[in-house]
């Protein structure tokens, strides 16, 4: 009874404290009304600060925490399923239990609301990338561990700059030769001789080299495609004409499968059936885009050789 008197005297004081601001004059009590009441406040009400002990939660830092997981979850290819639960389960993780995360493969987008109820946001915008399955599986790993330690945040980012620093990237030589092996057994497999194989496997080795070269001048996508797809075409007329191939269909093949876009349509179809319809029909687009080149380069290559040639080479 004691307790509702003085909620009833407080509000009255509210009240009139308002209607003092409203006619020009500021009244301000000099001793807080009904302290002992406002102190039995339920502790659900007050707005938690703290993860655990020893860790403040800075809500500029946790965005900046989970965006950059997210960022380098989807530089190195990961799927958009993939990253949004992923910084969904790191904002649950450290206690905020309203966030929302937006992404299709070119930008994320990580929204949160503060205890205070202040919004706050942060837009990622994803540059060209491709897939490192090594990045992709580090990286996944560490989110599954910060949402079982929570770390403090720096400590977090450290971890993902320590990934970074000792990701080891194969040099051209190796790249070359794991070009020479794939594109020589897909030869094999597509009935090609071990002649074919051979002419297939040197047809791969110039895709890569053309690709490097490419990628130096920074061209795109679309345009080094179309450049590996000429040249391996060039490449596989001329060996079978100088008699180092028998067939020269099976050869072109063979080298062009290092160019199918074979993870981004699979990353397409798994983004449509878990319902991000945008980032689907997005990476579906592009590999299309992919195929009309490999197809436009591949004739690009059989006209001129053909022209050179005089018709003999078609």
């Amino acid at each position: 009874m004691i307790g509702l008197l003085c909620i009833g005297f407080d509000t009255l004081c509210q009240k009139n404290n308002a209607k003092f601001v409203a006619g020009g004059r500021n009244f301000s009590p000099r001793r807080p009304v009904c302290r002992s009441v406002r102190q039995i406040r339920p502790a659900a009400e007050v707005p938690k600060g703290r993860v655990h002990a020893g860790l403040e939660l800075d809500y500029n830092k946790l965005l900046d925490m989970v965006s950059e997981m997210g960022y380098r979850l989807m530089e190195s290819g990961a799927e958009i399923y993939r990253v949004e639960e992923s910084i969904h389960r790191l904002l649950e993780a450290y206690g905020v239990p309203r966030g929302e995360v937006f992404a299709i493969p070119n930008c994320i987008i990580v929204s949160l609301i503060s205890p205070e109820g202040r919004p706050l946001t942060q837009i990622r915008r994803m540059p060209p990338h491709g897939t490192d399955i090594y990045l992709l599986e580090k990286y996944n790993g560490l989110c599954r561990r910060l949402c079982q330690e929570t770390p403090p945040f720096d400590q977090a980012l450290r971890r993902m700059r320590a990934i970074a620093r000792l990701h080891v990237v194969y040099p051209l030589p190796v790249q070359l030769a794991a070009h020479f092996l794939g594109c020589g057994m897909f030869s094999l497999f597509y009935g090609g001789t071990w002649r074919d194989g051979i002419c297939g496997g040197i047809c791969g080795v110039v895709i890569g080299l053309c690709s490097a070269l490419m990628a130096r001048f920074g061209a795109n996508l679309f345009f080094k495609t179309i450049a590996g797809a000429a040249v391996s075409a060039v490449a596989a007329v001329l060996l079978t004409a100088a008699g180092l191939g028998a067939h020269r269909d099976l050869i072109i093949i063979g080298a062009l499968m290092a160019l199918v876009p074979g993870i981004a349509i699979t990353n397409a179809m798994r983004d449509i059936m878990a319902g991000d319809m945008v980032a689907g029909i997005s990476k579906g687009a592009e590999a299309l885009l992919i195929g009309a080149a490999i197809a436009l380069g591949t004739a690009l290559g059989l006209g001129v050789t053909g022209l050179i040639g005089g018709g003999g080479a078609l």
